[in-house]
């Protein structure tokens, strides 16, 4: 069993937000494979896909992005899922808008959620997806950053890494951790 979790927050007023493209790589996917979405027995909802044979929980976090590592640490206790068969998916800032790229571990590079997750796991030895969602206006809050929408002319960029990560995560269920990290990491 694997467990995929995109990062965000809940609520109307977060949909369409840069620290929501983890949510939205979940409904991609949910699209694509025809799976809906449950209350989970967390703080979160969720949806079972099975893809050759493994049974992957599609995971969205209700307990706002600084507290993710509560729900899927719970998850994860819940359902005996080990860190290496977990994804996150996270927005980051330091990568250039639509960039994607996939590790096996590492630091939070100073997102909340995933210090959150390695909180609750007790590790940073993780896989992590994390999108482009570029930095804007080194002026501007960060935060106002990550909270805002993007803007009308990078949405066929964002529209374009939100697909490539749900075949980042599809190639990640069937193919593994490197074979993605070869494939994802190139642009």
């Amino acid at each position: 069993m694997k467990l995929v979790a995109g990062l965000g927050n809940p609520g109307r007023q977060y949909a369409g937000t840069r620290h929501n493209v983890g949510f939205d790589v979940i409904d991609a996917l949910t699209r694509r494979h025809r799976v809906g979405l449950e209350a989970a027995p967390v703080d979160a909802v969720m949806g079972k896909w099975r893809r050759d044979g493994e049974l992957v929980l599609l995971v969205k976090p209700l307990t706002f992005m600084n507290l993710s590592g509560e729900a899927v640490g719970g998850l994860m206790r819940y359902f005996k899922i080990d860190a290496g068969d977990v994804l996150i998916v996270a927005d980051d800032v330091n990568l250039p808008l639509g960039r994607l790229r996939v590790r096996g571990a590492g630091s939070e590079g100073g997102h909340n959620g995933l210090r959150s997750i390695a909180q609750h796991l007790g590790t940073m030895d993780y896989p992590r997806l994390r999108i482009g969602v570029g930095r804007g206006d080194t002026e501007r809050d960060l935060a106002d950053h990550v909270l805002a929408m993007f803007a009308p002319e990078e949405q066929p960029e964002v529209e374009q890494a939100v697909t490539r990560a749900a075949e980042a995560v599809e190639s990640w269920v069937t193919d593994g951790l490197a074979k993605t990290m070869n494939v994802f990491n190139r642009d």
